[in-house]
């Protein structure tokens, strides 16, 4: 069996490893071609280490960097063209992910999408990319994932609806005056998954549900009104697809990011892996569900109105979103504020316009520029994209 050559970007996150960890279980179907890391140097030398790659790529160098090693953002895009490379592990946190993304598919490649970001801020060019280069989008995502294995062969013109399950975080129960108040730590503290800062913050605004949705109007075709998000605390039905004539699917499975992972490196194909455990109905029991509350939430409600209004709305949603949690992890702003920043982002930019990538590129900036300058403490040092 020729074993398939794989890129992973942003090796030393949470995708990244889990990434790794896959593929040492599977080495006969698959080989490590290139590793890239935004500054974590001291793992990224030791995952290097490990699988030998052809290419290893750091963004931002520092003191533990190799000199061998390609830097600076150029670093993505070369590592996802390698003609060795056969499938691309998107997995860079924020909107850095898209021109890797654009040039991965552009060069006819399958791109394991666990950048969220690259079909909001660029569904269309992306898209288009993938059409034009003869390449291919897998979800990574649970969720997606989730929705993609139900959906199977069958048209979209079959699908009624998907519905996106949500954990809550970990303020699903609290009030909405004790969310206001909620600390770093408490915002940190996810209940079901293991993931990097940025996107556990994401998880406790529900701004993660909303790119999620956005995500799955391009990944499935559908428009908005047909993608609905419930409350699943368990986080074991991983999503559901309604079809037309009523009848509903959902893919079901205890909390690992694994196994999303080897399926988007093996579809339309499945594998044995026995570090998977086996699902088991009684232990998983009870399985509750409730409705999202868009009040205690309003970053899920901006997030759904930026994708269906288009043009540069969810681009300026998703740049004031990660502008806004950097504020708050630098503790800058409260967590309450990170919707207040991006409801005054969109009110201020969403009027860009947006016919071109560089123009939505613009509206990226003009977003994180807005958050920065009506949020920053002066005298605070921070380094918020």
């Amino acid at each position: 069996m020729t074993r398939r050559g794989v890129a992973i970007l942003g090796s030393t996150g949470s995708i990244g490893t889990a990434t790794l960890r896959v593929i040492a279980r599977h080495a006969d179907m698959f080989r490590v071609v290139a590793l890239t890391a935004f500054e974590n140097a001291s793992l990224l030398r030791e995952q290097g280490e490990a699988v030998r790659p052809d290419y290893i790529g750091i963004v931002n160098p520092n003191g533990d960097s190799s000199a061998e090693w390609a830097t600076g953002p150029d670093c993505l895009i070369e590592a996802a063209s390698l003609p060795a490379v056969d499938i691309v592990v998107n997995a860079i946190v924020g909107a850095a992910g898209l021109q890797a993304t654009l040039a991965a598919l552009r060069a006819g490649k399958r791109v394991a999408l666990a950048n969220k970001e690259s079909l909001v801020m660029g569904g269309d060019f992306v898209l288009s990319a993938c059409d034009e280069g003869g390449g291919e989008i897998v979800p990574v995502d649970s969720e997606h994932s989730a929705i993609l294995q139900c959906i199977g062969t069958r048209p979209s013109s079959e699908v009624s609806r998907v519905i996106l399950t949500a954990s809550g975080g970990p303020f699903r129960d609290w009030d909405a005056d004790r969310i206001s108040r909620a600390t770093i730590d408490d915002a940190l503290n996810h209940p079901t998954w293991r993931m990097g800062r940025k996107i556990t913050v994401d998880s406790a605004t529900l701004a993660n549900k909303a790119l999620e949705v956005i995500e799955a109007h391009y990944l499935f075709g559908l428009p908005y009104d047909r993608i609905d998000v419930v409350v699943h605390p368990q986080s074991i039905i991983h999503s559901y697809v309604e079809f037309v004539d009523g009848s509903v699917i959902a893919q079901i499975g205890f909390p690992n990011m694994e196994l999303p992972i080897l399926y988007a490196l093996t579809h339309p194909h499945r594998v044995v892996d026995p570090a998977v455990r086996p699902f088991d109905p009684t232990s998983a029991s009870p399985l509750t569900f409730g409705p999202v509350d868009m009040d205690r939430f309003p970053a899920l409600a901006l997030g759904i109105q930026a994708g269906a209004a288009g043009g540069v709305a969810p681009v300026v949603f998703n740049a004031a979103n990660e502008a806004a949690v950097c504020l708050f992890l630098d503790g800058v702003i409260g967590f309450a504020e990170i919707p207040r920043a991006i409801a005054s982002a969109l009110a201020a930019t969403s009027a860009l316009p947006s016919g071109t990538l560089a123009e939505l590129i613009f509206a990226d900036a003009a977003a994180r520029s807005h958050v920065r300058e009506h949020n920053a403490n002066p005298v605070s040092e921070h380094a918020c994209p």
